[in-house]
């Protein structure tokens, strides 16, 4: 074969930044390989067994609920919510590692957490900062290309443009080029996806200095965690900003892998691209208003509402705009969503938050108020499966409150906190040896042929089942 005539690769040991990459690998290769023999148990043992059938209605519909990819690190359950390798975010707010005097876990202990399916020590969690600070400076290149963006570029246009500029720095893309064997692709896409969440609040905070303030960085402060740094950098300075930041980045890392962002990542990753361009192909998913730019759409919404009705807004205001919305066709913005039947958690995690450190905002009053109005109204009409809020219908007026009013710049918060979901995903997606993702499409001709079948008793079982609940 051409790989085994190559030479083998081996990172420079000048490449390795810190304590943390050394015991995380340490604890992977026990980890992937326990995981790696249950699963292979597991296929062996009941690889034929049905887990899900795909209708028709889910073929057209966007394969929703349809379990076809495994992805380890969360699981979003209708009930109960999204839960971090089996934990919820209350379970976190409790149990996972907090900055000195902070009430907000850290978005590295979080990290730590999905990578391993371990709740980490305070001593890793400070190893995974110092980790991400000694993976921070930006390519030469970069810099000189984000700065050179004008002001008018969408800073996803700008985000996106940034991660893919870095992916000359790829270990797994040089590793693959030298015949890296798969048992080790797993170690150099660890190495990549470290890299990029070292970089990306740096990234993240260039983009708002330049398109919305004096395009001047605030100094890199590696004495404080992720979180903190990236606000810092952005200009802001105060304690509850900080905590904002990290409730904000933790809560909306991960998502379960059926949402555009985490299965697009999983899916460019599928094809072996490194974590460069599966994190860019992710990000590009995330821009889209159905997805992460909802958050954006809800404050507008909230804002247009308000200037509206004009002063103190009356809780019986907001049931007739509500239900005048409604009855025109139209969606409330920030209720309902895809998997969940009940009130998001994300959204329950931001409304504590508020209730205890802003609950006078007006804009504040606006959502809480509406949180008590809209769910009965949307209750009673018959289609709708979830009439509670999801994450988004709480964030925009958050970080309203604490001076980030740019409301374009939301989804790159988003993009960076989504990164350590999709990129812990994707280490474990190399370490199990997950194909190419490539499901089987048909047209809508043979979606014909096959009802056809059915009816003549032919056994098609997903389509006769189709067919007989019609009937």
């Amino acid at each position: 074969m051409l790989a085994s005539k190559l030479a083998v690769f081996t990172p420079s040991l000048s490449r390795s930044f810190g304590a943390a990459a050394a015991e995380l690998k340490t604890k992977l290769e026990k980890v992937f390989k326990r995981e790696t023999e249950k699963i292979a148990k597991l296929k062996k043992e009941h690889g034929n067994i049905v887990v899900g059938t795909c209708t028709l209605e889910q073929a057209y519909g966007g394969m929703r609920d349809v379990r076809s990819m495994v992805y380890e690190t969360s699981l979003l359950d209708p009930q109960e919510g999204i839960r971090f390798r089996g934990f919820s975010i209350p379970d976190l707010q409790k149990k996972l590692p907090k900055a000195p005097g902070g009430l907000q876990p850290l978005p590295e202990g979080l990290f730590w957490l999905l990578l391993t399916g371990e709740l980490p020590t305070n001593d890793q969690v400070k190893m995974m900062t110092e980790e991400f600070h000694a993976r921070s400076k930006l390519p030469e290149h970069t810099v000189a290309m984000i700065n050179s963006f004008p002001k008018t570029m969408h800073p996803m246009t700008q985000f996106g443009l940034g991660i893919l500029s870095m992916q000359t720095d790829s270990l797994f893309a040089e590793g693959y080029r030298k015949g890296l064997a798969k048992a080790k692709y797993w170690p150099v896409m660890l190495e990549d996806c470290l890299t990029l969440l070292g970089r990306l609040p740096q990234i993240s905070a260039m983009i708002y200095r330049n398109t919305y303030k004096d395009r001047v960085l605030p100094a890199y402060d590696s004495s404080l965690d992720w979180a903190a740094n990236m606000a810092h950098m952005m200009g802001f300075d105060e304690e509850i900003v900080n905590e904002v930041f990290r409730m904000y980045l933790t809560i909306h890392s991960d998502h379960e892998g059926g949402n555009v962002s985490a299965h697009t990542t999983h899916l460019v990753g599928s094809a072996l691209s490194d974590a460069y361009f599966s994190l860019c192909g992710g990000m590009c998913g995330l821009a889209g208003p159905l997805h992460g730019l909802a958050n954006q759409e809800v404050l507008r919404w909230v804002n247009a509402l308000r200037a509206k009705l004009g002063g103190d807004v009356t809780k019986e205001q907001l049931r007739v705009a509500i239900t005048k919305l409604i009855s025109s066709g139209q969606v409330v913005p920030g209720y309902g969503h895809a998997v969940l039947r009940k009130t998001d958690p994300r959204y329950m995690c931001q409304r504590e938050f508020c209730l205890k450190n802003m609950p006078n905002d007006p804009l504040f009053r606006i959502v809480s108020d509406l949180f008590e109005v809209t769910p009965p109204i949307l209750s009673k009409i018959q289609k709708i499966k979830n009439p509670w809020p999801n994450v988004d219908a709480h964030s925009g007026v958050l970080l309203t409150h604490y001076g980030i009013v740019e409301e374009d710049f939301y989804t790159v918060m988003f993009g960076v906190s989504r990164a350590l979901g999709v990129l812990a995903a994707l280490v474990w997606s190399r370490a199990l040896g997950l194909p190419i993702e490539r499901p089987k499409s048909m047209t809508t001709e043979e979606a014909q042929m096959l009802i056809k079948d059915c009816k003549k008793g032919k056994l098609v079982p997903v389509f006769k089942d189709i067919m007989e609940s019609k009937e």
